[in-house]
């Protein structure tokens, strides 16, 4: 039942990886018009998948994880590098297909809340969505990316 899900994440992985290979520290942080960095969508896309699975899991934030959407909010003043970035990225999906072949189809429907405010979502829907929104980022990283790579006065 999960599958869609799981593929998602993989194809999202694949085109980070793509996005992400060959570029320099500038370019990671460097944002192109309104655009977010490539840096920041790889933070802001382990830390959100990170949170969207404790939330289907049922569960609260932790310290640490609130600690880490704090430095989501300053990633372009501490420019992580691609490595670390990309080491946090594989450690939360390790972490999300973990979950995912433990979750019993049993309790996709089972009702959760996301956030301070409890917005109302399933199990599916948040396993769901985190996969849509990593195809998303991706997608996006892969665009700045070329773009990054292909015009003069950004390279």
């Amino acid at each position: 039942m999960l599958q869609p899900v799981a593929h998602a994440f993989l194809g999202a992985d694949e085109d980070l990886r793509a996005a992400m290979s060959d570029l320099s520290q500038d370019q990671l942080w460097r944002r192109v018009g309104d655009a977010a960095s490539l840096g920041f969508h790889l933070m802001h896309l382990a830390g959100s998948t990170d949170r969207l699975m404790t939330y289907a899991r049922g569960e609260a934030l932790s310290d640490q994880q609130m600690a880490a959407l704090a430095r989501e909010r300053r990633a372009e003043e501490e420019r992580p590098s691609v490595e670390d970035l990309l080491s946090d990225w594989a450690a939360v999906l390790e972490a999300t297909f973990l979950q995912l072949s433990t979750t019993d189809d049993g309790t996709l429907t089972e009702a959760r809340f996301v956030g301070r405010a409890r917005l109302p979502s399933t199990v599916l829907g948040l396993l769901f969505h985190a996969a849509e929104h990593a195809s998303r980022h991706a997608g996006q990283a892969a665009t700045t990316a070329k773009i990054l790579r292909n015009t003069p006065e950004v390279a």
